[in-house]
């Protein structure tokens, strides 16, 4: 299934998570990971990458939010 590196960086606006997938993992069930990613974590698909070999490196990344104080 899904290994998460638990690569998440940041740059100016977003932050960036880094999710592989083996290359025994269908593609429905690759499609539902990111889906839950997306819906619940509020990630958008930046990137995609397959390798030789079937493995595919997808990198997802959010808006980063920043709250400042009224007080």
């Amino acid at each position: 299934m899904a290994r998460d590196g638990s690569a998440l960086r940041q740059h100016n606006q977003y932050e960036y998570r880094v999710v592989t997938f083996e290359p025994g993992t269908s593609v429905p069930d690759a499609r539902k990971v990111l889906t839950e990613e997306a819906e619940y974590g509020r990630w958008e698909l930046a990137r995609t990458l397959l390798y030789i070999g079937g493995r595919r490196k997808v990198w997802l990344r959010r808006k980063i939010i920043r709250v400042r104080s009224t007080l």
